[in-house]
C-alpha cells in the first residue's frame, strides 16, 4: 500500500487502472489523499506512474497486506463465515460503514459491511461527508494521535474535533 498525496482521486483511479500488475484505490481518504494497494510490483510501478502524473508523494506503507482488495478474498471467506455464527442486535445509533458511506442499524447490513470491508475501498471522505450532510458536527478520535482529525478538517472544516486522547491528558 502507498499514500497518494496531491492528485485527484480520478487522476490516481486512471493511473492505477493503466498498470499491469494489480493496483487500486484503496482508501478514499480526504481531498487530495487517497491510499493505493495491491501487490508490491504494482505499487512500484503504480508510485513512478503517480510521480509523473504530478504527485506530491507517494508513500509507502508499512502494512501487512493489500487491504481493501480483492487480494484478501481468501481472508473475506473465512470472515464471513465467522460472522455468520455470530449474533447481531439492532443498533441503538445509525453505523456508518465505510464501504458505502451509509448508515444502517439492521444488523443484517452491519454483518454485509464488515464483510464487504475487506475487499472494499475504505470511503472515509464519502462517509464523513455523509455524517455532516445527517446532522454530525463534532467528531472525537478514539485512537492515539491526530490524523482522523486532520482528515475530517480537511473534508470539511466547519466541523469540530478532538482527540480522546486529549481529554484523558486533560484529567491528570
Amino acid at each position: 500500500m502507498a499514500a497518494v498525496l496531491g492528485l485527484s482521486d480520478e487522476v490516481v483511479t486512471q493511473v492505477c487502472a493503466a498498470v499491469e500488475d494489480f493496483e487500486v484505490p484503496a482508501n478514499y481518504n480526504c481531498p487530495g489523499q487517497l491510499v493505493i494497494a495491491g501487490t508490491q510490483t504494482g505499487i512500484t510501478q503504480a508510485s513512478q506512474a503517480l510521480r509523473a502524473a504530478g504527485a506530491k508523494r507517494v508513500l509507502p506503507l508499512k502494512v501487512g497486506g493489500a487491504f481493501h482488495t480483492t487480494l484478501m478474498m481468501p481472508a473475506k471467506e473465512q470472515l464471513a463465515q465467522a460472522i455468520a455464527h455470530t449474533t447481531f442486535q439492532r443498533g441503538t445509533c445509525p453505523i456508518y460503514a465505510n464501504v458505502n458511506a451509509a448508515p444502517t442499524t439492521a444488523p443484517e447490513g452491519i454483518q454485509a459491511n464488515l464483510v464487504q470491508q475487506l475487499t472494499a475501498p475504505v470511503r472515509w471522505g464519502q462517509t464523513i461527508q455523509r455524517m455532516v450532510y445527517d446532522g454530525a458536527r463534532r467528531f472525537v478520535e478514539c485512537g492515539p494521535g491526530h490524523v482522523l482529525q486532520g482528515l475530517v478538517k480537511k473534508i470539511d472544516p466547519t466541523v469540530a474535533t478532538l482527540a480522546a486522547s486529549d481529554l484523558i491528558k486533560q484529567d491528570d
